[in-house]
């Protein structure tokens, strides 16, 4: 790949683009906001200089819903050899290319699961994808040139390709990623008129189970009408299980022993459930959290004290699979959970410890 233009700069546009322009492709930059434009242009993700001739490959950052629209405008301009786009909904583009005359044979969907709650191009980063799959939705009618010159996409921004229809992937991140979001949406909107008092005793657990409902708004009202449906089916099977726990939980005061033991089963065996699921979630290809164990680490709240963490466990030799931190504005230190393999937590604790580290496994 020589040449691409990106159309639209937010975030997963801008990334794309800086991915691109790292490894020497000319990248062409157009976004109907004038201020992103020229902001991913001062970032280095490419020039807003129109293409002299066909682009190599154009990729649509632009919401699920314009997709079609957008491809119908760019390929009557005869802007790329081929076409793809980053959005998170895959099945209502495909049906709409017919009603917008797209030519489906030099396009294929596309979807990077990676991102930020953070939007705009001040946002992107050339590493974004790096490791994380990137999901490719070709149709019958694309062609195999096309799809290639996608793989290659996914190749240069270091992203894994997962090949998949566009139905599946819709009901597949309804459960992963779009029904979550509104779960903690949910739960960050009863925080708007606690009282203040319960916010102080706030804790790490409700910052992370909050934390993707600071998205933009916009852009998942976008998200949530196109592959509503899908959502709303998991929403259903949630609601259901919501009632079972409810009717647990109050049944816990009960007075009868039987009801109050039956409940009791019900709720651990959810809470069991949901560890088994947690479970499940591979940090990388051939580890999950059953295979990893936490070191938890005392870190004061001084400049570089993260830092010196890790660098004390890479002079151990031990490789750090997943980080958790859990600290509050205000507090004098903060705690560091280093998530690495099981066989090797016992013994990092142990050499942390006697590097003068408080640490416990």
């Amino acid at each position: 790949m020589r040449s691409a233009t990106v159309i639209g700069t937010g975030a997963i546009g801008t990334s794309v683009a800086l991915a691109l322009t790292r490894n020497g492709v000319a990248v062409h930059l157009q976004d109907v906001n004038s201020t992103a434009a020229r902001t991913a242009e001062a970032m280095g993700a490419g020039s807003l200089q129109t293409p002299q001739e066909p682009v190599d490959l154009a990729v649509l950052a632009v919401p699920p819903a314009h997709i079609a629209t957008e491809l119908a405008r760019v390929q009557r301009s005869g802007l790329a050899h081929a076409y793809t786009d980053v959005a998170s909904v895959k099945a209502g583009p495909h049906r709409d290319l017919h009603s917008e005359s797209a030519d489906a044979a030099s396009y294929v969907g596309g979807h990077p699961l990676a991102g930020t709650e953070r939007s705009g191009p001040l946002a992107g980063r050339a590493d974004l994808f790096e490791g994380r799959p990137w999901v490719l939705t070709p149709s019958a009618h694309t062609e195999e040139a096309v799809l290639n010159r996608a793989l290659e996409l996914v190749a240069l921004c270091a992203a894994t390709p997962v090949i998949m229809d566009a139905t599946s992937h819709d009901r597949a991140v309804a459960l992963t990623s779009h029904a979550p979001h509104l779960v903690s949406s949910l739960m960050a909107a009863r925080l708007g008129h606690a009282p203040e008092a319960s916010i102080r005793v706030s804790g790490q657990g409700l910052r992370d189970v909050t934390r993707i409902a600071a998205g933009n708004p916009a852009l998942w009202q976008d998200v949530l009408h196109a592959n509503a449906e899908a959502v709303a089916e998991i929403l259903d099977a949630y609601a259901a299980d919501l009632g079972l726990v409810i009717g647990a939980l109050r049944a816990l005061a009960s007075a009868d022993p039987v009801a109050r033991k039956r409940a009791a089963d019900d709720v651990e065996r959810l809470l069991e459930q949901g560890c088994e699921g947690r479970a499940r979630i591979e940090h990388k290809p051939g580890t999950s959290l059953a295979d990893l164990a936490a070191v938890t680490v005392t870190i004061p709240d001084q400049p570089n004290s993260l830092a010196r963490v890790f660098a004390a466990v890479g002079e151990i030799g031990v490789n750090i699979e997943d980080v958790r931190i859990e600290h509050s504005p205000g507090q004098g230190q903060g705690l560091v959970e280093l998530l690495v393999r099981r066989t090797a937590a016992p013994e990092l604790s142990r050499l942390l410890g006697a590097g003068g580290w408080s640490a416990s496994h």
